[in-house]
């Protein structure tokens, strides 16, 4: 079983891939907000498993948040709500949208990436982690290389 990841995605680059869907295992976007000075960030992920919370796995987008206000933060999820749905759960920086609707091509994962960088003012960098993916899949999906990050193990 091997594991690969894909760091220091633009938007363009992930709205132009055709990856095989089924074996991606997480995704996550991670914007910084302007000025970077502050390290104002928030952060969207899921994890096809389920993020856990506690002793609970939580299927769901889930959001982290540092350094922003509370305004900024009823601002980030609002818009989620909104664009994922699910059932809200807060724990420390970490909001989970429980039974949210969740996303896995390339298309989607950009198309949120691009919103939060505009309603933001924001950069994004999006992180894929898949398993098992072939050389041939790597390549027919358009995965770039110089961005691969393989991860040890068995």
């Amino acid at each position: 079983m091997s594991r690969q990841r894909y760091w220091k995605l633009t938007t363009e680059e992930v709205e132009k891939l055709s990856y095989n869907e089924e074996k991606l295992l997480n995704w996550d976007i991670k914007c910084t907000l302007e000025p970077e000075e502050d390290a104002q960030i928030i952060g969207v992920f899921q994890y096809k498993e389920g993020t856990p919370l506690d002793y609970e796995e939580i299927k769901g987008i889930t959001c982290y948040h540092n350094n922003l206000s509370k305004e900024l933060v009823s601002k980030l999820t609002s818009f989620l709500k909104e664009k994922v749905g699910g059932e809200e759960l807060e724990k420390g920086s970490r909001i989970f949208f429980q039974n949210s609707k969740e996303l896995y091509s390339g298309k989607d994962i950009a198309a949120l990436a691009k919103e939060l960088e505009e309603k933001f003012n924001a950069e994004a960098t999006i992180t894929l982690e898949f398993q098992n993916l072939t050389q041939e899949e790597m390549n027919e999906g358009g995965l770039p290389d110089a961005k691969l990050l393989p991860i040890p193990g068995k």
